[in-house]
């Protein structure tokens, strides 16, 4: 397990170091190994610096799934371009790496595996799935708009249910046996589902 030199650091900085080391360990190690001396020594510091930042083992294990939801939803809230332009890219960028690698799944497995019974850990991931999928449902929204095709929520929000669905499930397969698919695989798929799905194009 590889150490960080230790350097003096921000209060701010110094909390998302000790939450990235976290999920290194929790990814190498899982949930239970990964223990708080090993991510102090992930992090080069001490376990009473750790105990600083974080009041228990659980306080940085729910601060670190907070951070893993966080990013994949902020990824697909800041696609950019016309509506086609974000639908395709959305959908990309949940295929492929860094979304879409062994480090990704690995920590999916480990936290997923205690969102049933850790009322803390179901929280977080209601609350991002909920965000993940708001995003998505306001990307087909301003693409179904675009293409002068009127669409109400509720019918956006069921597309947005079984688009995220698909996606999840590529993602799993492209995580776990990504050398079975040949490269950009994942992605036309989805693309060619979704455009069944909605009844209109989305690649050129």
């Amino acid at each position: 397990m590889s150490r960080r030199s230790f350097h003096r650091a921000p209060e701010g900085e110094r909390r998302q170091e000790l939450i990235e080391a976290t999920l290194d360990c929790i990814s190498e190690f899982g949930l239970k190994g990964a223990t708080v001396r090993q991510i102090a020594v992930r992090a080069g510091v001490t376990a009473g610096l750790v105990r600083h930042y974080f009041d228990s083992k659980d306080q940085m294990v729910a601060e670190a799934y907070r951070a893993v939801i966080a990013s994949l939803t902020e990824k697909a809230k800041n696609v950019e371009g016309d509506p086609t332009t974000r639908l395709k890219d959305f959908i990309a960028i949940n295929l492929t790496e860094p979304v879409a690698d062994s480090r990704s799944v690995s920590l999916w497995a480990a936290f997923i595996s205690q969102v049933r019974v850790d009322p803390v850990l179901a929280e977080i991931h209601r609350e991002g799935y909920l965000a993940f999928r708001n995003a998505l449902q306001d990307l087909l929204s301003d693409f179904l708009a675009a293409k002068g095709r009127a669409a109400s929520s509720e019918e956006c929000r069921r597309y947005a249910i079984a688009i995220n669905g698909l996606v999840d499930g590529l993602w799993v397969e492209g995580c776990l046996a990504g050398d079975l698919f040949r490269d950009g695989e994942l992605v036309g798929i989805a693309m060619a589902s979704v455009e069944a799905l909605l009844g209109l194009p989305i690649e050129a």
